[in-house]
């Protein structure tokens, strides 16, 4: 039983709750949310439980269609964990002791930590932000347990591994789930290493999830990714649906896909194969050579906004769009406000995407590294801009991000140097007409008069 939740809230409650789910769930809910209700500290959390149970108990509810089929089909312990896990120790619980402790130290706690086990990868994906990384870096076990065992003192409970290809470390990782059990470990992943093998070690330690990187139908995404890619991915999802595990996809959207991710086809098809939530993210052009013709336009982008907010509305899935979901997060989330990524060197960045730091996570403790020079210089411009729809200070304001790499004195953690001023420079056009569409969205400007 889950151990860490019976010291939070008792035996009693984790009994009453996973009864609740695993006993008529449909006519429980209620009863479920009254429960994290009486535990929720602030009033804003009190505020989303009640909006969430008026829409779960709406019979023609997408929303509840989503939770009904993510209760049903999830293996009942690993519902159970993810459950308490997420809901109590990741947010409940664990955000107002980050907010208590950020006044109390004088800077962001973040909510997650984005870590790269390795940067080794048997997959060579056009436009990979970690592509541009030496494929060689490892960060040993001991490390990464150290790392989750600071991240846990400050309340941090959500663990998302990318890479790299993660899966090259499932041991390790599978270790580390085990050992930190009121944590999630959330695996981005390109889903060819996954077996049967793996799936019931994920099955026994029940806190661990799922984001699958698929960038449209199998002619897009093995374009993107390698012939024959796409089957095995979809081999894999058969592994953990069948395991009743829970995952999502991982999309990136570019020019050549923009229209296909966005279809109905294509999320109808996601859900069917069981997925749950998908994370949308526009191509990024990391790196001294990358390429600027693959990013989606900005009427692109616009499409892409419009697309994903219709799903919520109709689709039983959770989806979200990194870049255009600012109105929801007040803006960027990264430099240690709400993450921060350590990358597979150890180097201490802002974001998987900014790869400029000046700390290394060998030489210093989690709580040191959210102070590093970059991080402050972060916090102290946020938000990157008044409009909420042009949040990154990558592509949208590259200027701020010049700035803040100046003032910090970071360096670049790519192996091709990449100058941040050449970079701001190159970048200035796009996020300038971004800049432009993004205000006429916030004026209210329809989508069909932008992409016309």
């Amino acid at each position: 039983m889950l151990e860490g939740a019976k010291k939070v809230v008792g035996d009693k409650f984790v009994g009453q709750l996973s009864n609740y789910l695993s006993k008529n769930p449909e006519n429980n809910i209620e009863k479920a949310t009254n429960m994290l209700y009486k535990l929720a500290i602030t009033d804003e959390h009190k505020k989303q439980i009640k909006a969430a149970q008026r829409i779960l108990v709406e019979p023609r509810s997408n929303w509840r269609e989503l939770y009904l089929r993510s209760i049903s089909e999830t293996d009942p312990g690993v519902r159970d964990r993810l459950l308490v896990n997420f809901l109590v120790h990741s947010a409940l619980l664990g955000l107002p002791q980050q907010r208590e402790l950020e006044a109390k130290l004088g800077h962001g706690v973040p909510w997650a930590i984005l870590i790269d086990p390795t940067d080794r990868c048997n997959l060579r994906c056009k436009g990979c932000w970690a592509g541009e990384y030496t494929h060689k870096n490892d960060l040993d076990y001991a490390l990464l347990d150290r790392i989750i065992s600071e991240g846990e003192e400050l309340h941090i409970h959500f663990y998302v591994l990318s890479g790299g290809e993660p899966l090259v470390r499932k041991d390790d990782i599978v270790k580390l789930a085990k050992k930190h059990r009121d944590s999630v470990f959330h695996i981005f992943t390109n889903g060819t290493l996954i077996d049967d093998k793996f799936a019931r070690q994920c099955v026994e330690a029940g806190n661990i999830t799922f984001a699958i990187s698929v960038d449209g139908f199998e002619e897009s995404t093995d374009a993107r990714r390698g012939a024959g890619v796409y089957q095995k991915l979809m081999h894999s999802v058969d592994i953990l649906r069948e395991h009743g595990l829970f995952y999502g996809f991982s999309t990136t959207y570019h020019r050549h896909n923009v229209e296909e991710v966005c279809s109905d086809d294509y999320i109808d098809m996601l859900i069917d194969k069981g997925f749950r939530f998908g994370w949308y993210f526009t191509y990024m052009p990391v790196g001294a050579d990358s390429d600027l013709d693959f990013m989606a336009t900005p009427a692109q982008r616009a499409y892409a906004y419009q697309r994903i907010h219709e799903f919520r509305q109709r689709k039983p899935v959770f989806v979200a769009d990194f870049w255009n979901d600012g109105e929801a997060t007040d803006g960027c989330i990264a430099g240690g406000r709400r993450y921060f990524h350590i990358n597979a060197a150890g180097e201490v960045e802002p974001c998987a995407f900014i790869h400029y730091a000046n700390g290394n996570i060998h030489d210093m403790s989690v709580r040191e590294a959210l102070k590093t020079p970059l991080f402050r210089a972060y916090q102290q411009r946020y938000p990157f801009n008044d409009n909420m729809l042009r949040p990154c200070p990558f592509v949208d304001n590259p200027q701020v991000l010049a700035d803040c790499v100046k003032e910090s004195c970071a360096h670049c953690t790519q192996q091709d140097h990449m100058d941040v001023n050449v970079m701001a420079e190159k970048l200035e056009p796009y996020a300038r007409e971004w800049g432009e569409t993004a205000e006429a969205l916030k004026q209210g400007v329809r989508i069909e008069q932008l992409v016309s």
